[in-house]
């Protein structure tokens, strides 16, 4: 189900907390160059594969920058994530994530790194790290949502929807979450037979 949005603005912001706004100059090859880019953290995100319910868990949330330029999406759908603003490991943020924004305790060794890449490279070039992990409902802990005023829903979509998910245009989703399935379906195929369930 859409939020409902309203009183929307534009305005500038002079004041950044977790992206600034700079100028970069260099030279290229003997030619002066400046550049207009974001200075911002690298992130992980987490792709959670639900063995009981045989789907994949994302999380549905409003953002602000999807909508300014596409005023019909008023929910983005995405990976388990968060930025790297902490002096721990990369595996122990996504496990923090996991658990704040889903409400599952994982165990760090049940969680495996996929791969990275570097987002939004024309602005921020920010590095994301991206996991994967398989649950159920013994490692439930709450309701999940997040944390600080974030409003966080929590999707299930069915591993035998999940392509037609992908292509679905209605739904805005993120490059890490088409990437993180395409991953998924390369590895274990398209019914997922081959998923290990640890125990």
């Amino acid at each position: 189900m859409p939020f409902k949005i309203t009183n929307f603005s534009i305005s500038p912001h002079q004041e950044n907390t977790f992206v600034k706004p700079v100028q970069l100059e260099y030279s290229q090859d003997g030619e002066e160059r400046t550049w207009e880019a974001v200075k911002s953290h690298d992130s992980v995100s987490v792709l959670l594969y639900h063995s009981d319910k045989k789907a994949f868990l994302l999380v549905r949330q409003f953002r602000p920058p999807v909508y300014m330029n596409h005023r019909k999406h008023t929910s983005t759908y995405e990976l388990c994530a968060g930025i790297v603003d902490k002096n721990i490991t990369l595996k122990q943020i996504a496990r923090e994530e996991i658990d704040e924004e889903c409400g599952y305790d994982v165990p760090l060794n049940r969680i495996n790194k996929i791969s990275s890449f570097f987002t939004n490279v024309g602005v921020t070039g920010s590095r994301q790290d991206v996991f994967y992990a398989t649950i159920n409902e013994t490692m439930k802990i709450h309701s999940g949502g997040g944390v600080h005023n974030e409003q966080i829903e929590l999707e299930y979509v069915p591993l035998n929807k999940a392509k037609e998910f992908l292509f679905n245009e209605n739904f805005a989703k993120t490059p890490g979450l088409m990437f993180a399935f395409y991953w998924f379906f390369e590895q274990y195929g398209n019914d997922g037979q081959e998923v290990p369930i640890e125990k």
